[in-house]
């Protein structure tokens, strides 16, 4: 980022191949909509150049473009608060009924071990997804933050722009939330939520 703000092109080009996949994968689950996703992945790689001379090395890249990705969502679903969205587990080809993996299930995190990646029961998989998706957006943001991408509850806050207090209050309702929709589904949500903590440590 320090190449790119003095004026680096190629920087950005390595930035954008190191963090575009993970980022993406963070908005797709909080939108829950892959043409949104896109777009917003888009803006946030925008919103990163028009703003490259704001950021400073004190702060880590990634919790910066996490913190603009985040942003984007929350503004982005506050303007599609009224319109219907597909949902992660809807079939990829996007017929109501069709066969075949679902929007959640094509979801790649190559880079990052995620808290499904040890259930090797395909089935296992959909239902964790809905089980986030259920979560309220501010538990959702810091459980994927959290298990997904490694995030720490001290950058989670400068993410989110709360106390890291709330943070972990919020990542303890997540858990609980996630051990209920996933017992509803019947799956064992305890065990499913102990071995997604223990991936990240």
């Amino acid at each position: 980022m320090l190449a790119f703000k003095s004026g680096d092109a190629r920087a950005f080009s390595t930035l954008v191949s190191r963090h575009r996949q993970p980022v993406f994968n963070f908005i797709l689950r909080y939108v829950g909509h892959r043409q949104r996703a896109e777009d917003l992945l888009q803006e946030t790689w925008l919103k990163v150049v028009r703003s490259s001379s704001e950021w400073e090395p004190k702060a880590r890249f990634t919790t910066w473009v996490y913190t603009i990705a985040r942003n984007l969502c929350v503004d982005s679903a506050r303007k599609e608060a009224f319109r219907a969205t597909d949902s992660l587990d809807a079939p990829a080809s996007g017929e109501q009924g069709a066969e075949g993996p679902s929007k959640g299930e094509l979801v790649a995190d190559e880079a990052v071990a995620t808290p499904d990646r040890g259930a090797h029961n395909a089935r296992l998989r959909p239902l964790l997804e809905r089980a986030i998706s259920s979560l309220p957006s501010e538990q959702r943001e810091v459980f994927l933050l959290r298990e997904y991408h490694g995030i720490g509850f001290k950058e989670i806050a400068e993410v989110t722009g709360v106390n890291e207090n709330t943070v972990k209050s919020r990542m303890r309702y997540a858990l609980e939330g996630l051990r209920k929709k996933l017992g509803d589904l019947g799956v064992d949500g305890e065990a499913m939520v102990e071995a997604s903590r223990t991936v990240t440590g």
